[in-house]
């Protein structure tokens, strides 16, 4: 593969990546990249299923379908069927509403903005499953190293970065399935970024979860108008009124094409065993540890507290939620569901649970403290039990990191609890191992037309 020189690549950064993208083969890709290929999409798959009949969900549905066209791809959890954009958009929409999937270690839920729109793609163009899966590699490396680019200022000023970068994960990824050349390959990424939206004001709305939906969407349409020649800047990602200039003010082209190929950002996800922002599970995995241990009830249980570092509670302070969605924004409502429940799985982020007076009651005697030199995914808690006693956890890294990452069996065990009765007998396991042997099928599609319900 021909490679720029460092600084041709910080002057010609999207044709640099652009021609990467071109030139990658499936043969290039190490056998533990195509297996967590099929982790992540197994992972995705089942939060998009566990979804399927969720408020956000039916919403966006009862406002589309309308406007659907021909039915080229499968709607997951559903026996409707969309055109690929529309099946793009709900399926991103789906997979992300729970806030159970998965997670790069610095930055952006990688697969959601991605696998809806190459899955809609291939399941219509009857791709092989080799195919899908460098085009989601590729995807996932364009969006990571884009979004890391401009992070962490780009997130902090506001933008979601999973919606702000991954509309490049889904137009590199398509583009790769439709086979552009590099001209027409800039072309998508610069569509792509002049579409690149979400704010962060969204977390705990419905809204959230839109952004990598429309990421999908937009980055599907992206690459489908570059490949019938709509054109766009080549320059969209370094030009002084292009996307990483514009989005911060500490762009590092280099991390966008230095040693592409050498490594794999894939390899660096991480997939969550709780329904909720990946930044509260240590102290989620804390509280869950002492209930276990020390057999608690909540009427045993006196006050909580919670030492956390800063994004805990930059992203997660809402002192009384009213929904499941801003239950997920609240690590009173974690912790205190948690100790209730003894999980915290989608139901205990629910809104049923969110109401529950013994959930509310607990959530209003849990305090939290902030130690600004607290690493990320580190957690401390106490909890005072009404005879006196004291428990304390120190949990330097949650469950699902990259120190402490879930099985293959953990990642199979989520899946099937997430779709529980809502396929027929039998169909789970199928669409389960399917994604286990994606690269081996010859129609990519297969995957998709297992997801459909019932109804």
């Amino acid at each position: 593969m021909q490679t720029a020189t460092p600084r041709q690549a910080d002057q010609d950064v999207t044709l640099t990546l652009a021609r990467y993208l071109v030139q990658a083969r499936y043969e290039d890709l190490p056998p533990a990249v195509i297996h967590e290929a099929s982790r992540g999409l197994l992972n995705w798959m089942g939060c998009a299923l566990g979804a399927a009949r969720h408020e956000t969900v039916q919403a966006v549905l009862d406002a589309q379908t309308p406007f659907f066209g021909p039915p080229q791809a499968q709607i997951a959890g559903r026996a409707q069927r969309a055109d690929i954009l529309h099946a793009a958009l709900i399926n991103g929409i789906s997979s992300h509403v729970l806030d159970f999937d998965d997670t790069h270690y610095r930055a952006v839920h990688p697969s959601a903005p991605v696998l809806p729109a190459i899955l809609a793609l291939a399941e219509w163009k009857r791709c092989s499953g080799r195919e899908l899966v460098l085009a989601y590699v590729l995807g996932v490396e364009a969006e990571i190293r884009i979004a890391l680019s401009v992070f962490p200022e780009h997130y902090d000023r506001g933008w979601h970065i999973t919606g702000t970068a991954g509309v490049f994960g889904a137009a590199a990824a398509a583009g790769k399935l439709l086979g552009l050349d590099e001209t027409r390959m800039a072309w998508a990424l610069g569509i792509a970024a002049t579409q690149s939206a979400g704010l962060r004001e969204m977390f705990g709305s419905m809204c959230k979860s839109l952004h990598p939906g429309k990421a999908a969407q937009n980055g599907l349409s992206a690459a489908l108008m570059a490949q019938h020649g709509y054109t766009s800047s080549t320059r969209a990602l370094e030009a002084r009124r292009g996307f990483g200039q514009v989005m911060s003010s500490r762009f590092d082209p280099a991390v966008i094409t230095t040693g592409l190929g050498d490594s794999y950002e894939l390899l660096r996800n991480m997939y969550k065993p709780y329904a909720c922002g990946l930044v509260q599970h240590a102290v989620i995995d804390g509280v869950l540890q002492l209930r276990r241990e020390y057999d608690l009830a909540p009427e045993d249980i006196e006050a909580v507290h919670a030492t956390v570092g800063p994004l805990v509670v930059e992203l997660t302070s809402k002192p009384e939620p009213r929904t499941g969605l801003e239950g997920k924004f609240s690590v009173f409502h974690a912790l205190a569901a948690a100790l209730v429940f003894g999980a915290a799985g989608e139901t205990q982020f629910g809104t049923a649970a969110v109401l529950d007076p013994r959930v509310v009651a607990l959530r209003r005697r849990v305090t939290t403290e902030l130690d600004p030199d607290m690493r990320k995914l580190e957690g401390r808690v106490r909890i005072t039990l009404k005879d006196g006693r004291q428990l304390d956890r120190h949990v330097p890294e949650a469950l699902g990191t990259l120190a402490r990452p879930m099985s293959d069996a953990d990642l199979e065990e989520k899946f099937n609890g997430l779709i529980g009765d809502l396929l027929p007998a039998g169909r789970t396991a199928r669409l389960a191992q399917a994604c286990w042997d994606v690269a081996r099928l010859p129609d990519a599609g297969e995957v998709a037309r297992l997801s459909a319900g019932a109804c």
